[in-house]
């Protein structure tokens, strides 16, 4: 199992009080310390609004940020934990990804989910539609982005209903990744959410579970798979560990990597607020992530 952390951008208030450019430039050296560590990926939330109320403090907004930090570093893979897919356009969402695995080398992904902030939506004026239509949406944007990512112009043809308009959407920088830039789908809803990991997503990404909640997870997303006749083993299953989870060094902490891990999961990955203001607190996180039996390359 392989670990990746979540980079301070603001969200949950980390950046609360600190000047913009300060704030960036310690977003840079944890990313960077973060590779020198060896962890194998460095994410962002797709968040515009601070949680858990938005306020005037900084959030840095994720591509633009996945972008410089994709320039900036050299082997960790990138990616979001998760868009939300109906803040963007699905074409343009692909022509941003591909653009990105550009940048980077080809170490970029897709995370992507339906989204949930209510308070956000609202205020950038995406309206906010009820779960299943939101859950839709998220199906919609997928078939679109697959599609576009793979490079197939012929099945652009196929594109109907609220996304006929996309059939000329072609002009996709081809990523560096083959045969497309990995997905990663997001959420916890058995019905619907794992159904479409199991159709269109190469990972599944499990919202703070604990390594029980996973251990009951596992027999539904396979069953997930198995009804459209895929192998289940062709979809990873990961998990974002809550800031909670992540925060204390030591024991706890060590049980709760090595629970995972015994339970199949390819990757989690974790949010250090300490890592803010310390910069012990990657290489706690790095120690104890050894000493659960996790996969970490060598430092640089």
């Amino acid at each position: 199992m392989k670990i990746g952390a979540v980079v301070p951008q603001g969200w949950v208030g980390e950046y609360n009080g600190w000047q913009p450019l300060d704030a960036w430039r310690r977003t840079t050296e944890v990313a960077l310390e973060a590779e020198r560590l060896g962890f194998e990926s460095i994410w962002l939330f797709d968040h515009v609004h601070t949680i858990p109320r938005p306020t005037d403090e900084i959030t840095f907004e994720s591509f633009t940020s996945l972008s410089a930090l994709a320039a900036l570093t050299e082997r960790v893979r990138i990616g979001h934990i998760v868009i939300c897919t109906a803040f963007r356009n699905p074409a343009l969402t692909a022509k941003m990804i591909s653009t990105m695995d550009t940048i980077s080398g080809g170490r970029m992904e897709l995370g992507i989910g339906a989204g949930w902030k209510r308070d956000e939506w609202l205020a950038y004026g995406y309206g906010f539609p009820e779960t299943k239509e939101r859950l839709a949406r998220l199906g919609d944007d997928l078939e679109v982005i697959t599609r576009m990512l793979e490079g197939d112009k012929h099945q652009h043809a196929t594109f109907e209903g609220r996304y006929a308009q996309v059939r000329d959407a072609i002009n996709v920088p081809k990523p560096i990744q083959q045969p497309r830039v990995p997905i990663m789908v997001g959420g916890n809803g058995p019905n619907v959410t794992w159904r479409l990991a199991a159709r269109h997503a190469d990972e599944l990404n499990l919202d703070g579970m604990s390594p029980a909640d996973v251990v009951e997870a596992l027999p539904v997303i396979r069953a997930r798979c198995e009804e459209i006749g895929r192998d289940p083993a062709t979809l990873s299953v990961s998990v974002h560990i809550w800031k909670s989870d992540a925060a204390t060094a030591g024991a706890r902490r060590v049980d709760l990597l090595a629970g995972y891990r015994e339970q199949g999961v390819s990757r989690v990955m974790a949010l250090v607020e300490a890592s803010t203001t310390s910069d012990e607190a990657l290489e706690a996180l790095r120690a104890d992530a050894e000493q659960a039996g996790l996969d970490l390359a060598a430092r640089a």
